[in-house]
């Protein structure tokens, strides 16, 4: 709007978003202590997601619900650790040998 002198009106029509929203205060409170303290948590329980982390905040005292708590876990970029996997033999398997008499395995 500055470099083109556009109105706010063109300028929101050319971006495809509604004046409204170019406008609107947001009104959400800095979650600092509480996005710290998730981190902390998922760094000592990796295999915690953010429902049982939930869990572990409302024990604390904070209040919260899970989508706020979601959204939160998403913007941190925390994600439940993955296992390893099972190790698998890396050389060629032998076949078996194919028994030439009786009682031969």
């Amino acid at each position: 709007m500055k470099e083109k002198s556009y109105s706010q009106r063109r300028a929101c029509a050319l971006v495809g978003i509604d004046p409204r929203v170019y406008r609107r205060q947001t009104t959400r409170l800095e979650d600092r202590e509480l996005r710290e303290r998730l981190r902390e948590l998922s760094g000592e329980r990796r295999r915690f997601g953010y429902r049982r982390l939930h869990i572990l905040l409302r024990r604390e005292g904070w209040a919260l619900n899970r989508k706020k708590l979601y959204r939160i876990y998403r913007e941190e970029r925390l994600t439940v650790r993955k296992r390893g996997d099972r190790k698998r033999a890396l050389a060629t398997r032998v076949s078996m040998a194919i028994p030439q008499g009786p009682n031969q395995r």
